[in-house]
């Protein structure tokens, strides 16, 4: 096979200049500020923060090829800070003795804790190294504040299906140039070294897209098996190339709790069809049923609440339903329940009845309770007044006046 045919695509086509970068106009078109820094080589600390397959590790590359500082290509899933530290010794030591700058990028740095990246912090901020993040991850989250106040965070938007096709018609121009030194030797063929590939469709280059989630490595990836298969490349083809869904979904992570606020804030605005499609989201994505289940049973008191009881019923018997079931026939279980509760009537009193109260406990602290709604089962506590004067309420028919506040709070209305 040819040496370079072997090669990942994603790396062979890697953008080299700022215009090969697409998707990310906002960020890098005409006077934009990133645009700008990177085309002086005045590149100050960065987060890149974007979703898988948006351009981060492009982006720095490009930084790489432009820029006369050393690079230092470093991603925290593999290495520690051990090595980092080694990195900054030499940085230190070649801006002694040669007066050049370092730039460090460090891939998926949300992966180093709050710990580890304080060793970063005083060489950015002496400038021993200009420190390039990358992360999939919110960084105000994830990053140490001190260190993110002293770097300037772009976010990269997840790519649409019109720029991912776009990203997989430029690696198949680049591969077939840089194989054959030519683009085609025949209508829909694609030389690589002596030999012919059929290359796909701008139909399944667009469902390549489509199935890739908005992940242009994901893209390529696929793209690359589909031509080097030999096969007929169909839809069939690309469908078995991606076997399941590539959803972007870290259960532990932001989309985790974009995706489950999206549901709720789609439940509590009586929007059912957008409700499923977030739970059929979270489903497809692999979450625990079990998971959205809770969050059913919440969403049953905190947002429906009084105004229909039997709605927290419905959303235990769902968790219990999910329990026994488990994946994939609990999903309309959580589908009927989503439904149900989306459509019902709704009322938010209880949610902030315990809100006000709440806040009345943080305010006013441990309150004494009041010496006729406490037990006296001793001699000595009803000597002390302990339920002295309590008015059982049946005697008086629940018609009785009496105060169950403390003092300071005499006459609360929270409901």
């Amino acid at each position: 096979m040819n040496k370079f045919y072997s090669r990942p695509w994603a790396d062979l086509a890697r953008p080299q200049k700022p215009a090969d970068i697409i998707g990310q106009e906002n960020l890098l078109g005409r006077n934009k500020v990133l645009l700008s820094v990177i085309q002086t080589d005045r590149i100050p600390s960065l987060i890149l923060w974007g979703p898988p397959g948006s351009g981060k590790t492009s982006l720095a590359h490009v930084i790489a090829t432009g820029t006369c500082a050393e690079f230092i290509n470093f991603s925290a899933a593999i290495a520690g800070v051990g090595e980092v530290k080694k990195i900054i010794n030499a940085a230190e030591k070649r801006f002694a003795e040669e007066k050049k700058p370092t730039i460090l990028f460090i891939d998926e740095i949300h992966r180093f804790n709050k710990r580890q990246q304080d060793v970063l912090l005083p060489h950015v901020e002496k400038g021993t190294i200009t420190l390039i993040g990358a992360t999939t991850e919110n960084p105000s989250f994830e990053i140490n504040s001190a260190l993110l106040s002293r770097a300037k965070v772009f976010v990269l938007k997840a790519l649409d299906q019109k720029s991912v096709r776009k990203i997989l018609e430029r690696t198949l121009r680049i591969i077939g140039q840089s194989s054959s030194g030519k683009r085609k030797t025949a209508k829909n063929k694609i030389v690589f070294g002596k030999r012919e590939k059929a290359e796909p469709s701008k139909k399944i280059l667009d469902f390549i897209a489509a199935l890739s989630n908005g992940d242009a490595r994901v893209a390529i990836n696929a793209l690359q098996l589909a031509v080097e298969s030999g096969k007929k490349i169909d839809k069939k083809l690309i469908q078995d190339i991606f076997q399941k869904s590539c959803l972007l979904y870290d259960k532990g992570g932001e989309e985790h709790y974009n995706l489950i606020s999206a549901l709720h804030k789609s439940m509590r605005g009586g929007n059912a069809d957008a409700a499923l499609y977030w739970l059929a989201r979270m489903i497809e994505g692999g979450e625990d049923p079990l998971y959205i289940a809770r969050r059913l049973v919440r969403f049953a008191s905190e947002d429906v609440g009084l105004a229909n009881n039997s709605s927290l019923m419905l959303a235990v018997s769902t968790y219990q339903a999910c329990y026994f079931l488990g994946l994939p026939e609990c999903d309309v279980n959580l589908a009927h329940c989503v439904a149900y509760l989306t459509k019902t009537a709704k009322s938010v009193s209880i949610y902030k009845a315990l809100g006000q109260a709440k806040q009345d406990v943080k305010n006013y602290g441990n309150l004494a309770v009041p010496l006729h709604l406490r037990n006296a089962p001793t001699k000595l506590t009803r000597e002390l007044g302990y339920g002295k004067k309590y008015r059982y309420s049946p005697d008086y028919n629940w018609e009785e006046q009496q105060e169950y506040f403390p003092e300071q709070l005499k006459k609360r209305k929270y409901l």
